[in-house]
């Protein structure tokens, strides 16, 4: 083992296709070995939605995070890899530009989230209003994918903006990592929900049972974090997260409350409650509004990051809701 290789951080998750069995397998070695990725093709064959590209997908961004135990952090910069991640996110950015509506206006784009359906039919909805706590354990688990490392792919935009933007950005981050307070993170208060719901918090120890659809969306925010030509979308992911959010935590907490999930559990989603409204309009107003002050050709781009956001979450959706009507698990493997 490489002395810089420490048995610390998440184990590697099992392989869903060839793409992500190709990537662990080489993970497993040292960089620049004989051991082959997965070629070209092979990406472009894959279902830009599906398991195995977005497996793959997140094993190759997870390198730029904390990385996986026994696993050579050399790997963050291998040339073979990063060509190989470049494939997988083409097959992914394609697919999304394709299934995304075309719009230039932001304004218009935020107005859709910011009406909230008196016969809502989003997965909060469902489970503010008929959600059992398995179904609550179930949506954790999943969310842990991102929540244990919330606020971590919205930094990389920070030193991509300047002014107005990049000034509300760090707010709205400084707030999400707790204010200087450990104990007041974001993903400290999440594991403390999954603590109440008798859930492991260790990072990243759901990734194998997660969706597909959910790592999309956190390969979304790493995706649009990890290039500059992305920034402007992901202020818009940004913005759609935080728009959304608070309505959506007032529906959570109010179903962590009806199933006596647990106090730290409703206090994850009331905290978000409070704090996201007026999160959202610092984004809306400062972080789109400076950046677009800045730089007004990336309204566009914007715009396809509030509107890419909202198609993976439909997805995600359509995954969970169907099962937990017919009494299934929205997981890959039950917990």
């Amino acid at each position: 083992m490489n002395a810089d290789v420490r048995p610390t951080g998440p184990a590697l998750p099992t392989g869903r296709g060839d793409l992500s069995y190709g990537v662990v397998r080489a993970l497993r070695g040292r960089p620049g070995s004989r051991t082959p990725l997965p070629s070209t093709a092979a990406a472009d064959a894959a279902d830009p939605y599906g398991d195995d590209l977005h497996l793959a997908l997140y094993l190759c961004y997870e390198l730029h995070y904390r990385g996986f135990c026994g696993v050579d952090p050399a790997w963050e910069w291998d040339p073979a890899l990063l060509a190989l991640r470049a494939d997988l996110e083409r097959r992914f950015l394609d697919a999304l530009r394709t299934d995304t509506k075309r719009r230039t206006d932001v304004d218009e784009a935020l107005a859709d989230l910011l009406v909230e359906p008196p016969d809502g039919t989003s997965t909060s909805h469902y489970l503010k209003d008929e959600g059992e706590l398995w179904h609550l354990r179930e949506y954790a688990a999943q969310r842990s994918v991102y929540h244990l490392k919330e606020a971590d792919p919205h930094a990389w935009v920070i030193p991509r903006l300047r002014g107005r933007a990049k000034a509300a950005m760090a707010a709205v981050e400084f707030d999400e990592f707790g204010a200087g307070r450990a104990d007041r993170m974001h993903s400290r208060l999440f594991a403390a929900l999954m603590t109440d719901l008798g859930l492991d918090t260790a990072y990243g120890r759901y990734v194998d049972t997660a969706a597909g659809e959910m790592l999309a969306n956190v390969n979304l925010m790493s995706m649009f974090g990890l290039h500059r030509a992305l920034r402007g979308a992901l202020v818009g992911q940004c913005a759609a997260v935080e728009v959304t959010s608070s309505p959506t935590s007032r529906r959570l907490a109010e179903a962590m409350r009806r199933t006596e999930a647990g106090e730290a559990a409703e206090r994850f989603y009331a905290t978000h409650a409070a704090s996201d409204a007026s999160h959202g309009q610092l984004v809306r107003q400062e972080v789109v509004g400076g950046l677009l002050e800045d730089e007004p050709w990336l309204e566009g781009d914007v715009a396809f990051g509030v509107d890419a956001t909202g198609v993976l979450e439909a997805r995600l959706a359509d995954k969970l809701l169907p099962a937990w009507r017919d009494g299934l698990s929205g997981l890959r493997t039950p917990l």
